[in-house]
């Protein structure tokens, strides 16, 4: 009997597992490379080479990739792909072969029921505006034939789905910041259903463009610190004044437990838990107390298995923003109460800045790799935390994480009141 058509797993062969990881961010174009320089304290912040601001609806302060995904894949399959799906192709493919698949079309070959879940935030708008310049200065005659696949959401999923060969399916959950994280709770699912033995999942965002940047600045939602473009994106910190743009893709290859063990493969760590939750509250505020993320938290701790107790460590949302981190801290001190000291909590968007819908993708593969190395990461700008966030937040130096089992938790949260924490444990 084919694995396509074998009887279903019992229920306790169903955890998951992580087997690969892939990374490009505006510190390096893959995992080693992004890691090291986190640990280093690297910024990848800079100012942007754009005209003085006109007033304060302009911000030029961003955190573009380190590498550019078009010069790293093939030209003829970057040329038909928006630079979003080139980031998902590009970490999707470091992944698949940090898992041990050299060819990642062989993830199937063997009958393997392979699926795809990518995030997005805003996908290829980007793109759609490019088109639309053509459209009003040249004319219908010069819109590109790949506009239509190029804009839709699913694009990135969908490129990334062809490149494994994904027949258990492909999906794109579009919930704004929260995005990759969302991802990654679909694949846990799919997992524990029994219908996939091997998910790549992840989120991907380019999203660096005039618009995009002028409509947060209006929401007075990004950093206006232009003459210090390292020290400008700082979560936690008393002196945070809004978050940096940036733009990249994290990808994972999560395993049923099962299947990574059949054929010896090296697992980094295990995807035990996933809460999802929304405020209902406002579009883009989160709910007073941070009543939302606190019940996401509490879900995936209780999916898991987990008591708060055996958290050591949370890769935190923590944007910048003044409520958005605030809101994060009360709902960490909710779930964590007199054992919130107790968490190290890393606030990684001060290197990389906010990678919208990549960004849960992103930090939950910074989380895995805190559990295999034990350590948190920095925040390469914090100075001085604001006495309100009450958190043992990792500042300037890594810090390392206790001896023995460890757990860790990701958090993510997105404008329409999205919220989702996902639960992992060290592959012990």
């Amino acid at each position: 009997m084919s694995p396509r058509h074998a009887a279903d797993p019992a229920p306790e062969d169903r955890s998951a597992v992580v087997t690969g990881l892939g990374l490009t961010t505006a510190l390096g174009g893959d995992v080693p490379t992004t890691w090291q320089a986190l640990l280093d304290g690297v910024c990848g912040v800079e100012r942007l080479d754009v005209a003085e601001p006109e007033g304060p609806a302009q911000v030029y302060l961003a955190a573009p990739a380190a590498i550019d995904p078009g010069t790293v894949l093939p030209s003829a399959k970057a040329a038909h792909c928006d630079r979003a799906a080139q980031f998902a192709l590009v970490a999707a493919r470091e992944a698949v072969r940090d898992a041990g698949y050299p060819d990642p079309a062989s993830l199937s070959a063997d009958g393997s029921r392979v699926a795809v879940v990518v995030g997005v935030g805003l996908g290829g708008l980007t793109s759609v505006l490019e088109q639309n310049r053509l459209l009003e200065s040249r004319g219908p005659g010069r819109v590109s034939p790949r506009t239509i696949p190029i804009m839709l959401p699913n694009h990135p999923a969908a490129e990334v789905g062809l490149m494994v060969g994904a027949k258990a399916g492909v999906h794109a959950p579009v919930s704004a910041c929260a995005a990759g994280a969302e991802a990654l709770a679909q694949a846990l699912g799919m997992i524990r259903d029994g219908r996939a033995d091997i998910v790549v999942a992840g989120g991907a965002e380019a999203a660096l463009h005039p618009l995009v940047m002028a409509g947060f600045a209006r929401l007075r939602a990004l950093s206006r610190r232009h003459d210090d473009p390292k020290g400008a994106s700082r979560p936690f910190d008393a002196d945070r004044d809004g978050f940096v743009m940036g733009e990249g893709a994290g990808m994972l290859v999560v395993e049923s437990a099962r299947h990574a063990a059949a054929r010896g493969a090296r697992v980094h760590g295990r995807l035990t838990g996933a809460g999802i939750t929304n405020d209902s509250h406002h579009v883009a505020r989160p709910a007073p107390g941070g009543t939302g993320c606190a019940d996401a938290v509490g879900s995936a701790l209780h999916d898991a298995g987990l008591l708060p107790r055996q958290i050591r460590h949370v890769n935190a949302h923590a944007t910048a923003t003044p409520l958005g981190d605030l809101g994060e801290a009360q709902a960490l001190h909710s779930v964590f109460a007199a054992g919130v000291d107790d968490v190290a909590v890393s606030a990684t968007k001060a290197a990389f800045g906010h990678t919208l819908g990549a960004a849960g993708a992103i930090e939950a593969v910074l989380t895995v790799l805190a559990l295999r190395h034990r350590t948190a990461p920095p925040a390469c700008t914090l100075e001085r935390v604001d006495p309100e966030i009450r958190l043992n937040v990792v500042g300037r130096t890594p810090v390392p994480l206790p001896a023995g089992p460890l757990a860790a938790v990701s958090t993510s949260m997105g404008f329409g009141g999205h919220n989702v924490a996902l639960a992992f444990a060290d592959a012990s």
